[in-house]
């Protein structure tokens, strides 16, 4: 497994460039290692390190820390979410289980962000569910019956109200939550690699090539070292299957998104000044638009089953095109050059939407697949698996391990052929809201 950095993210680049990079380059032995140093990795970091401040701890990542899915999502720290196929009180159950894994992600994300001060752009302005289509009510109307038995404050708005919030009149129906967070996804995970612990020690650019348990002992083989640890928690997220780990139970998706430049004072009172806001789709293929604190929009209304360590150039402005697309039916008024960077990124998914978090062999553990929710409850999951590792139990870990565990996916090339017309039936379906 190696993945390509690259600079295309808007997120990233909104960032100072780090010096303090290290590459593995010599063989070493350590009392834990850590595998992906994204919110996971480093919230599972960080807790061992304040857990077991004289030991020695590894964490270590085939790109640079913090520069995959965990900066280049959408910056939305949810509390609900819509597409999940519940409609029975068994279901519902298990969404409410789900909830509660998100309730408790957020108040992760909080603390680490109160305890050091971080500047994130953290705003709790909630988020919208929104369609262009009227039709699209009764599922609106389903979505609020589920949150009103919850407990999850919400309204439904229609066109006129839309406009006035979001500066556009695409939307004629929506449901908005109060709970959910918006914020700078990649200024949350820099403050977490700034803020690792001093027997914490960080190796980036530096690909697992192979591992295996032998004595006891956990041996990793890399591009340009060796780790011989006792313990190891991986946290590759949407790359587990390609370490061989957890590899029947999820897979990766490749989304794309674009951001434009700062929208111009005339600009921005052309589409009537709104606050930040944030839209998710109705419809699972729909495009999630943001408008973010300094003034850019962001569009995300691309997924597919692609090459998940690498789109070329010619690719991503393919998929750059949708998004200005998506883009002029909303905001007509805005320039056609607005766009200011395109990128890539990896979502990793299961069959039943539900998180991997267990131990799969003696000192050997795993956390990832989050289905698109991964800044809470990735942060959460890193600091409870590093809890389960040490044969710890907590509140946390009882809620996290009653949810429904992954089921077990069709093997190839079933499971692509079934992605694949999974996803042009949901294109299909939401081709108005793209």
């Amino acid at each position: 497994m190696e993945v390509i950095n690259d600079n295309n993210c808007s997120w990233i680049n909104d960032l100072n460039l780090r010096t303090n990079i290290q590459t593995l380059s010599s063989n070493l032995i350590c009392e834990w290692l850590i595998i992906g140093a994204g919110y996971t990795g480093l919230s599972a970091a960080r807790k061992l390190g304040q857990l077991y401040p004289n030991q020695k701890i590894l964490l270590v990542d085939s790109q640079l820390a913090g520069e995959g899915a965990s900066s280049r999502n959408s910056g939305y720290l949810v509390d609900t979410t819509l597409n999940d196929g519940f409609s029975s009180n068994k279901e519902l159950i298990n969404y409410k289980k789900k909830t509660d894994i998100y309730k408790l992600g957020i108040e992760s994300v909080k603390k680490f962000i109160k305890e050091h001060q971080v500047d994130c752009d953290w705003n709790e302005c909630g988020k919208y569910f929104a369609s262009s289509l009227l039709e699209d009510e009764d599922i609106l109307k389903n979505f609020s019956d589920t949150l009103s038995k919850l407990g999850f404050e919400h309204n439904l708005l229609f066109q006129e109200e839309l406009t006035n919030r979001l500066g556009t009149n695409f939307y004629n129906i929506a449901l908005h939550t109060k709970g959910g967070i918006l914020l700078h996804p990649g200024k949350l995970v820099r403050a977490m690699i700034d803020t690792l612990p001093e027997n914490v020690n960080l190796y980036e650019n530096s690909t697992l090539l192979n591992w295996k348990k032998f004595n006891g002992k956990i041996n990793c083989n890399f591009k340009t070292g060796t780790i011989k640890t006792k313990k190891v928690i991986f946290a590759t997220n949407g790359f587990l299957k390609s370490l061989g780990v957890k590899t029947n139970y999820n897979f990766p998706i490749t989304l794309t998104a674009s951001m434009t430049r700062p929208l111009t004072d005339k600009e921005f009172k052309s589409i009537g000044n709104p606050k930040e806001w944030g839209v998710l789709p109705v419809r699972p293929m729909g495009a999630t638009i943001r408008l973010t604190k300094n003034k850019r929009i962001l569009i995300r209304n691309t997924a597919e089953v692609h090459n998940p360590y690498k789109m070329i150039q010619s690719d991503l402005e393919k998929r750059s095109i949708k998004q200005k697309i998506g883009l002029k039916k909303r905001f007509p008024q805005l320039p056609d050059n607005i766009i200011q960077s395109s990128w890539s990124g990896i979502v990793s998914r299961t069959r039943n939407s539900s998180q991997i978090f267990e131990k799969i062999d003696d000192n050997i553990f795993v956390a990832g697949c989050y289905n698109g929710s991964g800044i809470g409850v990735g942060t959460l999951f890193g600091e409870q698996i590093a809890f389960k590792a040490s044969n710890e139990n907590t509140n946390e870990i009882e809620t996290i391990e009653a949810r429904s565990k992954p089921t077990r996916l069709p093997p190839q090339p079933f499971l692509d052929l079934g992605v694949k017309v999974r996803l042009m039936y949901e294109r299909i379906r939401a081709r108005s809201e793209i």
